[in-house]
């Protein structure tokens, strides 16, 4: 008896379960449309600033590093995300300031991801995900698979509940003085649905601000 009754009990368990995942909305199985890297894969160093990020955030921010250079593969942009850790870490910003960086040959690369706060547009820094397109983009735009990369990424942020679906879209020079994301980058992602020309009011915001924000410069511009 006590045998059959464990058995129902594990067999219940099991539907439950079943039942449970085929509640979920099937897009959050989804997988991503482009290549997607960890920190383990570019073998990123252990962060020492760890701020969890309230989400949906309410901002999406462009940037481009100006330098390093366009990287066109894994190898190279792996070589450059390590560059830009050890760079930011030597700026007391205790890893990479991005939340994710994309290549232009299409891969995006994990950098502090979708739940910690980044250290990469002052008071953005909040309530943004910071997304860095590798390479100069004052005169040229970057290549269509990095810009598509770009969107598909933003896209699957909405989808995970990490950005919100009325995001704005900004690029850096819209909340800190720098030439960044380039002249070029940015005319192209006014362009994008959700970007806006408004100059964020952070004060309407109700997230704690930190004493970082506002003190960090991630380019070379």
């Amino acid at each position: 008896m006590e045998n059959k009754m464990a058995l129902m009990s594990v067999i219940v368990s099991v539907l439950f379960f079943n039942l449970s995942v085929l509640a979920l909305p099937q897009d959050v199985f989804q997988k991503p449309s482009y290549k997607l890297y960890t920190r383990a894969d570019w073998q990123a160093k252990p962060a020492t600033d760890i701020v969890p990020l309230k989400a949906p955030v309410p901002y999406v921010v462009i940037h481009h590093t100006y330098i390093p250079a366009a990287c066109h593969s894994f190898n190279e942009c792996s070589t450059d995300m390590r560059g830009m850790q050890n760079y930011h870490i030597g700026l007391d910003f205790g890893d990479i300031g991005y939340n994710f960086c994309v290549g232009s040959e299409g891969g995006a690369y994990e950098g502090r991801g979708w739940d910690l706060r980044g250290i990469h547009a002052g008071r953005a820094n909040n309530h943004s995900i910071g997304i860095c397109l590798i390479g100069d983009w004052r005169e040229e735009l970057p290549p269509q698979p990095q810009l598509e990369t770009t969107k598909a990424l933003i896209a699957d942020g909405v989808r995970l509940g990490k950005v919100s679906p009325d995001y704005k879209l900004i690029g850096h020079n819209q909340v800190m003085a720098t030439a960044c994301p380039g002249t070029a980058l940015s005319e192209e992602i006014s362009t994008w649905e959700h970007f806006t020309n408004a100059k964020p009011d952070f004060n309407l915001l109700k997230d704690v601000i930190t004493a970082t924000e506002g003190t960090e410069e991630v380019t070379t511009e």
